[in-house]
């Protein structure tokens, strides 16, 4: 079982920065792989960012080169740095865990509002 809480979302103008953090409990933190997806309204929740257990990272068209995803294993961390923020960014912005072994563990935070607008 692993426990995710995201943080770091706010209110931030067109063009600014956040970073947003999700702090992971419960399990062995290194062996999973992490993701940070989105959802606007109205819309369906799609991947922003991923990387593996061993650094690989991947990220969403619309998010490459403003976005970075990073993770710190001895602090059981994953961040998402954002910059050039847009308005379309503005969504709900979720925490995933996951791995899989004698079955496909998955496991999601409760979410971080992030609104971009003037």
């Amino acid at each position: 079982q692993v426990q995710v809480v995201e943080s770091g979302g706010g209110l931030v103008q067109p063009g600014g920065s956040l970073r947003l953090s999700c702090a992971a409990s419960g399990s062995i933190f290194s062996i999973y792989a992490m993701g940070w997806y989105r959802q606007a309204p109205g819309k369906q929740r799609e991947l922003a960012a991923s990387i593996s257990n061993d650094g690989r990272t991947n990220y969403a068209d619309s998010v490459k080169g403003r976005f970075t995803i990073s993770r710190d294993n001895a602090k059981n961390t994953v961040f998402l740095r954002m910059n050039s923020l847009k308005p379309e960014d503005t969504a709900v912005y979720y925490c995933n865990a996951h791995r899989l072994g004698d079955t496909f563990y998955n496991y999601w935070g409760q979410g971080t509002q992030v609104t971009v607008s003037s």
